[in-house]
């Protein structure tokens, strides 16, 4: 007889998991709000596709998820592939390219001289890797670049103290050319090449709640479903006192699993390492924008509280009404109506408002003993039968490929673990 598995949580990485693991179970995904999609929901309003949370789009360097993803969609006819177009917006008419480090010959002259002999003066002195995001960026570009941009762009997005914050961490998610690198980027004028997204693929039609909807096709998801109660008898998993299962792949925010489990999890060390767990939220604002060439543009300047915007209308015609451009507008956590509007005002393409939508973990933070503690209570879970994958429940920064893939290594952990009686 197959083993009987519940997901929980039906955004990507529970999708994901539900399609590996019923290759060899019976699997049952339980989401809370009434459809699939988590973190990659979307909303149309007005006529215009609302990405509630960011705006997600898919690549990857994982030939395996490559593959995978692929063979839920027709690539030729359902996505459109796109070259990734950024800019830093220093205020609503200066522009420099993205990255900042390959586009120095944008810059006024004196700053220009002045990144160049930081530069010049790291490529000599060879510094040695540092451990901490704050070092990391003051060697890795120079205090110029430092304090013109990645500075505050990253107190605005992460606000905490980046000295705190292991380099680690966000290995991959970075730019970390080599000097000599930067000044051949900056003397052929090459376009950014290196990075995941560099280039990216998006659906024709729906943005990516298009994704979660197809990936949740033929799968048992039981939407408006919130489990609330996990109480394992020594044998097997009982969901909301009712559903028996063999084990529970819990992709939703860690947060909320000790008061869903109970005691033991409930109380002690356990408890006080998952309230120790930093996070941010999001304020997404739906606007109407002027047209522009780009897909990001970055906004590091202290005069508004915004640091993004998000041209979701460029990455695909469906996602605007005809004759109008459609963007969101990201904050850092809860943003009130008054402020909205007063930062629009200072924003490049003139902005206008039709709604916004507050997010409250968006972004997971790490510090020294963050993934320590996840380990330790992944083993403490391990033990029940219950396991993480996905950017809350691990607290790891996972991008859609990187949650894929995740899921997959996560799901061949628990059948293995099944099928040879580890957990019992």
């Amino acid at each position: 007889m197959r083993n009987k598995i519940a997901v929980i949580g039906a955004g990507i990485s529970g999708l994901s998991a539900a399609h590996f693991l019923k290759k060899k179970a019976e699997v049952v995904v339980y989401e809370a709000a009434a459809r699939p999609g988590g973190l990659v929901q979307c909303d149309v309003i007005e006529g215009f596709l609302y990405h509630k949370v960011g705006g997600h789009v898919f690549n990857s360097r994982m030939e395996d998820v490559l593959n995978w993803f692929w063979s839920f969609f027709d690539k030729e006819k359902e996505f459109i592939q796109a070259r990734r177009n950024a800019a830093i917006a220093f205020d609503q008419e200066t522009f420099v390219g993205y990255p900042i480090e390959n586009h120095l010959w944008q810059l006024p002259e004196a700053t220009l001289r002045s990144s160049v002999k930081d530069l010049l003066e790291l490529f000599a002195t060879q510094k040695s890797e540092t451990a901490n995001f704050d070092e990391f960026l003051r060697n890795q570009f120079g205090n110029t670049l430092y304090q013109l941009y990645f500075k505050p762009y990253n107190d605005k997005i992460w606000k905490c103290d980046l000295k705190e914050v292991p380099l680690d961490w966000l290995q991959g998610k970075l730019p970390m050319p080599a000097i000599s690198d930067i000044f051949l980027s900056n003397i052929l004028k090459k376009p950014e090449s290196e990075m995941v997204h560099s280039t990216f693929h998006y659906p024709k039609e729906g943005g990516s709640q298009f994704i979660a909807d197809r990936l949740a096709e033929g799968l048992d998801v039981r939407t408006s479903t919130p489990v609330e109660r996990i109480f394992h008898d020594g044998t097997k998993l009982h969901l909301n006192e009712s559903e028996v299962y063999d084990a529970v792949l819990y992709t939703g925010n860690i947060k909320g699993l000790p008061s869903i489990l109970g005691a033991p999890f409930d109380e002690g060390e356990f408890q006080e390492s998952v309230n120790r767990l930093a996070s941010h939220g999001t304020t997404t604002v739906l606007c109407e924008i002027d047209p522009n060439p780009y897909s990001w543009v970055y906004l590091p300047s202290s005069s508004h509280l915004s640091h993004r915007i998000i041209c979701t209308g460029n990455f695909s015609p469906s996602n605007n009404v005809t004759g109008k451009n459609s963007a969101t507008v990201e904050f850092t956590g809860a943003v009130g109506y008054d402020d909205i509007k007063e930062t629009l005002l200072r924003l490049p393409f003139r902005p206008r408002y039709i709604a916004h939508h507050y997010q409250k973990h968006t972004y997971p933070i790490q510090f020294a003993e963050t993934r320590l503690k996840i380990g330790e209570i992944e083993k403490a879970l391990q033990k029940s039968r219950v396991y993480l994958s996905g950017r809350f429940a691990e607290w790891e920064y996972y991008n859609m490929d990187t949650a894929i893939d995740a899921a997959r290594r996560k799901s061949e952990m628990l059948l293995d673990d099944i099928s040879s009686g580890v957990a019992e």
